[in-house]
């Protein structure tokens, strides 16, 4: 169940008001304080998730098929070598995962020259910062990808303490909705905090799932409330359209300045 609460949020010579979904409890706080944050990436920082897809759908057309949507929601924060394999079997493509990766890589490597940030991703990470509390990265993007995406901006993604990338990391046995990915970027802060002092922020489904799944409170950011259904945004713990939407001290964490 969900209740709504209004907020205003700062704008350019005006209060815009938005309604935030945020999980109903009637036994015990809405939220938690917490004392560390772990962020996805793809359609969370970057706004990276549209590559992704159009190189999915470009491999599915090139065999005469389409690129279903439940299939899109199935892999939306899977890792690379996952994502692979259900394209390949539910749309049923005649080539093997590497196959598939490799023609994929291709094609996003020419698309990451150029990548915008998500709104209030800036301002949250260097807010986190300037605060001292600490945050790490945790994407399900390999290495390679990752490095790629990150390289528009270096000097952001240096704030990060630490980084996670699922899908090359030998100790993430299994991607999103499973919990490791964040057990792991948790246990890598020096102080390595219980995951109920964690607090996950992700664009996917899969993602909080994972999240939760982890012991950890996880904000569900969803730019466009029609790529996720209501039921899809159950298990979050806050529901928001965008990080500019954010309130740190919701969760015992230190107000924004402006």
């Amino acid at each position: 169940m969900y209740r709504i609460i209004r907020s205003i949020l700062a704008a350019p010579k005006c209060n815009l008001i938005v309604d935030i979904a945020v999980r109903k409890s009637s036994s015990r706080p809405l939220f938690k304080p917490v004392t560390h944050c772990l962020f996805d990436m793809d359609g969370l920082l970057l706004d990276t998730e549209y590559i992704y897809e159009d190189s999915v759908r470009e491999i599915c057309r090139s065999f005469g098929k389409d690129y279903p949507w439940d299939v899109r929601m199935k892999v939306m924060g899977t890792q690379a070598a996952r994502s692979a394999q259900i394209v390949i079997e539910d749309v049923a493509l005649p080539i093997s995962v590497a196959e598939f990766l490799k023609i994929q890589g291709d094609y996003v490597r020419t698309k990451f020259t150029e990548i915008d940030l998500m709104k209030g991703a800036e301002r949250l990470i260097r807010h986190l910062h300037e605060t001292q509390v600490p945050f790490c990265l945790a994407t399900s993007s390999g290495q390679e990808m990752a490095a790629l995406e990150m390289s528009n901006y270096p000097e952001l993604f240096d704030l990060f303490l630490h980084k996670v990338m699922g899908s090359t990391d030998r100790e993430v046995k299994h991607g999103k909705p499973a919990p490791d990915i964040f057990l792991v970027a948790a246990s890598r802060f020096k102080d390595k905090p219980h995951p109920s002092k964690c607090l996950v922020f992700e664009d996917s489904p899969n993602g909080v799932r994972a999240g939760i799944s982890a012991g950890m409170q996880a904000v569900m950011v969803v730019p466009d409330p029609k790529l996720v259904t209501p039921e899809q945004q159950n298990e979050a713990t806050i529901v928001l359209e965008s990080l500019e939407q954010f309130k740190p001290e919701l969760f015992g964490l230190p107000k924004f300045k402006d």
